[in-house]
């Protein structure tokens, strides 16, 4: 990763897609800026782009880079993260308690996706929805509902390539969608607020059986680092 400064910004660039992350961000109803963690910036890139397994599926889309991804923390989380020091990168990727800990924490985390290429939102929303809905065994009226929040903000959507979606839990039962498609999102396109649906959506990408176990794993090797 190389880090580029553009007039007053800072950003981590991600090399096979040239995708640049500031390292800094505020976003919308967030308290205090989100930190890309230097020390973290490989675990936190990832990208879709080979053409088996259940990415493959997921986007129907067969050996094209869709998107890239980074994870941004509010500051103190790391501070509460303490009874993971010294775990090792396995350890800490076996044991899930230490995702589900960053989950729990009522401090904001968002995932930013940037997308390498245009995809249609209908197409990218049931990628999502193929992941989430199984997992949700018996969804409530309140699922239900949030779930149609979410596949609304989506339909009839073209997302064009540099476009950034904003998954932004702001607490355990209440995420942020935000989408701009020039830079970064001044407002909220939508409150999901479902303890089953945001819980669902984070263990898709770092549960037990995430969608890209790679991400999972370089992530578990930058906390490592970090929590040395």
């Amino acid at each position: 990763m190389e880090k580029v400064e553009i007039g007053s910004a800072e950003y981590i660039e991600e090399p096979s897609t040239n995708v640049k992350f500031q390292t800094s961000l505020t976003l919308p109803e967030c308290s205090s800026p989100l930190s890309f963690l230097e020390l973290l910036t490989k675990a936190f890139i990832f990208m879709v782009c080979n053409n088996s397994g259940y990415r493959e599926k997921v986007f129907a889309i067969i050996g094209v880079k869709v998107y890239a991804a980074g994870l941004y923390l509010n500051q103190s989380i790391s501070n509460k993260l303490n009874a993971w020091k010294g775990r090792s990168a396995t350890e800490i990727q076996g044991d899930s308690s230490l995702f589900d800990s960053i989950f729990q924490i009522p401090q904001e985390k968002s995932l930013q996706i940037v997308l390498v290429r245009d995809v249609d939102g209908k197409t990218f929303w049931d990628a999502l929805d193929e992941a989430i809905s199984p997992r949700i065994k018996a969804p409530s009226p309140v699922d239900v509902s949030a779930l149609s929040t979410f596949r609304s903000i989506f339909q009839g959507r073209s997302l064009r390539k540099g476009t950034f979606i904003f998954l932004t839990w702001m607490e355990p039962s209440k995420m942020l969608v935000c989408i701009s498609s020039d830079g970064l999102p001044s407002s909220v396109d939508a409150t999901i607020k479902s303890m089953n649906v945001t819980m669902v959506l984070f263990d898709v990408f770092f549960g037990n059986s995430p969608v890209s176990p790679s991400l999972k794993a370089s992530v578990a090797n930058g906390l490592a680092t970090v929590l040395k």
